[in-house]
């Protein structure tokens, strides 16, 4: 084998180095793309799955302590009416938005229960019902989980709205089932807008920012 490396020319030798290793160079590279590429389309899908479908389970609550403390009777009431304990913590989002733990109907569930506010008078109760009005809604929205969460401030008219108007939430569509039926309950003087920037859409009914406002409540392991 010397022998033949003697027999050849020098300028072909290194010529030869030089072109394997540009050609290793390359392999390397093209590997390392090739496992980044795979990363961020498994971390995409990931962020997609958490926010979209069903079973949070990456997903932690970013919230105040007053919600904090009830994270055990969610957990209780969740196995209680069946519900994945993987939803807790967005349900602990939802009641960061919802009243921020305070009150004695801290998930704002007595218009779910009984058609009105204020019927519900005891911590307890609210996440006993609320965790069940949640679970209802999720199932009615084929655990779509933000036409779910949307759902839980507007109402379950919001899912059949949805379903007439191409089957999956958009915000858009949030603004525009608000429209509607605050045109329907403004002559009552009960409604006004819970966020500025909705008084020129004349979308005042419920909060039709309220996927994003609770997702805020969020954040990954």
């Amino acid at each position: 084998m010397h022998i033949v490396l003697q027999l050849i020319p020098k300028k072909y030798l290194i010529g030869g180095t030089l072109i394997l290793l540009g050609l290793s160079g390359l392999l390397i590279m093209s590997t390392i793309v090739a496992i980044t590429g795979e990363f961020e389309k498994d971390s995409q899908q990931s962020d997609v799955t958490e926010m979209e479908g069903g079973g949070i389970g990456v997903r932690t609550a970013n919230v105040s302590p007053e919600v904090m403390k009830y994270q055990p009777l969610l957990e209780k009431y969740a196995q209680k009416h069946g519900l994945d304990a993987s939803y807790v913590p967005i349900m602990m989002a939802l009641m960061m938005q919802e009243s921020g733990g305070r009150g004695n109907d801290p998930m704002q569930s007595s218009e779910s229960k009984c058609g009105r506010v204020g019927c519900i008078q005891n911590p307890e109760a609210s996440i006993d019902q609320g965790v069940k009005h949640f679970k209802s809604v999720l199932e009615k929205s084929h655990y779509d989980l933000k036409l779910c969460l949307q759902s839980y401030n507007f109402g379950p008219g919001f899912i059949n709205f949805i379903m007439k108007n191409g089957g999956k939430y958009t915000p858009e569509l949030a603004i525009k089932f608000s429209q509607i039926q605050y045109q329907q309950v403004k002559h009552t003087g009960k409604y006004h807008c819970v966020r500025p920037e909705m008084v020129p859409y004349q979308a005042c009914y419920g909060d039709s920012k309220y996927v994003d406002a609770v997702g805020r409540q969020t954040m990954s392991v």
